[in-house]
């Protein structure tokens, strides 16, 4: 019998401290991206932000326009209880499949991994309309065989150019040079812009 991946399972998971992707830091390759932008009122979103250290981080350089999203309340407590001054609108408890906004910007950071396989086309669609006009999906995606174990589900570049090219235009998809060592080989990272 097939695990159902909602909300109860990810509250779960953060319960029971078996949140083994959570690194306790923004990862490199994310903080490196975030530290080349200069557009301090883009709209980001981090959806599935589980502990939302890329949240923390855009908040303490200026981006105060970035929202999180996350099914389980757990994490999202979590991220309340360590940054002040925050605004309650900013935290997003809801099934990222239902949700309705317009963004200039999402991370993905151990989002698209953590969903069902079966779901990837409908994330592609979603994240197409989420995106404001020329609006960046930016990220990592796992580089590893997709199996029928997970989270994490793997996959691979070449799935993820049929995958995405459809709806997005295809800046970048490369190993990332600056994973952190537990996953370094196991990443790629990308620039994908709304077509």
């Amino acid at each position: 019998m097939k695990m159902k991946l909602n909300s109860n399972y990810w509250e779960n998971r953060y319960l029971n401290d078996d949140a083994v992707w959570d690194t306790g830091i923004i990862t490199t390759p994310i903080k490196e991206y975030i530290d080349q932008l200069d557009n301090k009122s883009a709209k980001i979103l981090i959806p599935g932000c589980g502990n939302g250290y890329e949240f923390e981080y855009l908040l303490n350089n200026g981006f105060s326009n970035s929202f999180v999203l996350d099914y389980a309340e757990s994490p999202l407590r979590n991220l309340k209880n360590r940054i002040s001054g925050h605004n309650e609108d900013q935290f997003i408890q809801s099934d990222f499949f239902e949700h309705d906004s317009q963004y200039d910007l999402i991370l993905e950071q151990t989002f698209f991994c953590a969903l069902d396989p079966g779901l990837r086309t409908e994330y592609v669609k979603k994240m197409h309309d989420l995106l404001s006009p020329k609006g960046k999906l930016v990220g990592l995606l796992f580089q590893f065989p997709l199996t029928e174990s997970g989270p994490p589900f793997g996959g691979s570049k070449e799935e993820y150019l049929n995958l995405f090219s459809s709806y997005f235009e295809i800046k970048k998809l490369e190993p990332a040079y600056n994973s952190i060592k537990p996953r370094q080989g196991n990443e790629l990272f990308f620039i994908f812009t709304k077509k």
